[in-house]
């Protein structure tokens, strides 16, 4: 893309993202010759607020950033990766929680044209930046001059299924390897000595392959969205021993609600009362309450879990998140469930999705858990999250 249609491309987005100043694009494009700093802060100028955009440092970094972005494609690309880097534990360019800020809208126009022209193998390199450049098009109001970016092309998958398709990939592989050979005949002779053998090892295999598998998900329930869920944003203020049973922990939980809640964890194995107290957690809500060996459980604690379920901690609260709010996913607007249905298994059939990825952020699908001081973590990468 030439670089007075990437400027033009920023103008327009500008303008139309400050919408409610009346900006007109074209009073900038007779000034497509000055950088494009130059081009923001003229806009930003022309809107009351003008001065303190401009004295925003980290606000204007992102336009240095934009003004900065190279046109080679193999420059691009690095510069794209170290973008998507960025973006992996946060929503929005200056991480406030899911507020679009001008510096999205800046770098949005900028890389637009070179994440349109990467190969889809590129582009799945670069999960966090689709994800995000989604979410802009979707949310931003940045004017539709801009091709869509088709999210569906990356495919984020759960721990256990990447282990199976190793599983797949590797059995295919001896198949072929197998097949090619020629046969002599008393390669023929074993083989027929050895067929019932090699039947109950395929069959043994297949098993072991489908123990790897999270819960199966009927086809119409693939997109029920975890805007079902109401997760909050939990202080324990004390935990003990559950009296009837050694694996579980009831802890008292302050959600911003006039009464704490009362919740039975099973996590008695992995954490002690006093390590429970004063964390802050991620609680779902909106379950229907239940006894627990006679004890009312009026939430569930969220936790992330290693393969074998040898480490198991309740998710880490970013420092700054506010007991009561509700966590946030980019794309999913809905409105929780007043109550979950337990006989719709609608939890079970969304944490199926939930994971944490490489860096041990908390995400649904590879979207972060957005809190207002950033996303959800835990110290167990590639953990899945129930």
């Amino acid at each position: 893309m030439a670089a007075a249609d990437r400027k033009q491309n920023i103008v327009s987005a500008l303008c139309k993202h400050l919408s409610t100043l009346s900006l007109d694009p074209n009073s900038y494009s007779t000034n497509l010759d000055k950088d494009i700093k130059s081009l923001c802060i003229d806009i930003f100028n022309s809107s009351p607020s003008g001065p303190s955009i401009t004295k925003d440092n980290e606000l204007m970094k992102w336009v240095e950033f934009a003004s900065n972005f190279p046109v080679d494609s193999g420059t691009s690309l690095k510069a794209l990766s170290e973008l998507n880097e960025d973006l992996s534990k946060k929503s929005v360019i200056l991480g406030n929680g899911l507020k679009i800020s001008e510096a999205d809208i800046v770098v949005f126009a900028a890389v637009h044209s070179s994440v349109i022209s990467l190969s889809n193998s590129d582009r799945n390199k670069l999960p966090y930046l689709l994800r995000w450049m989604d979410y802009i098009q979707t949310k931003g109001d940045v004017g539709d001059s801009f091709q869509k970016i088709l999210l569906e092309k990356v495919q984020f998958e759960p721990p256990a299924a990447k282990c199976v398709k190793k599983v797949e990939v590797e059995s295919n592989a001896k198949k072929t390897d197998t097949e090619t050979k020629p046969a002599s005949s008393s390669d023929v002779d074993s083989k027929k000595k050895n067929n019932t053998g090699v039947k109950k090892a395929a069959a043994d295999n297949q098993t072991s392959a489908e123990k790897k598998l999270p819960e199966k998900v009927d086809d119409k329930d693939k997109d029920i969205s975890v805007s079902l869920l109401k997760l909050q944003i939990g202080h324990i203020k004390k935990a003990w021993k559950h009296p009837s049973a050694e694996s579980l922990l009831v802890e008292e939980i302050d959600v911003g609600e006039a009464k704490c809640r009362q919740v039975v964890s099973g996590l008695a194995k992995f954490c002690s009362p006093e390590q429970l107290t004063n964390r802050l957690v991620v609680l779902v809500t909106n379950m229907k309450p239940s006894k627990l060996r006679d004890v009312i459980s009026e939430g569930m604690v969220l936790c992330a879990s290693n393969e074998d379920h040898t480490v198991v901690e309740p998710l880490v609260a970013p420092e700054g998140a506010k007991v009561g709010e509700c966590i946030s996913f980019a794309g999913h607007d809905g409105k929780p469930e007043d109550v979950l249905n337990p006989k719709k298994k609608q939890f079970e059939k969304i944490a199926v999705n939930l994971f944490t990825d490489d860096k041990g952020v908390a995400t649904f699908k590879g979207i972060p858990f957005m809190t207002s001081a950033g996303p959800c973590t835990s110290s167990i990468p590639r953990a899945t999250v129930k």
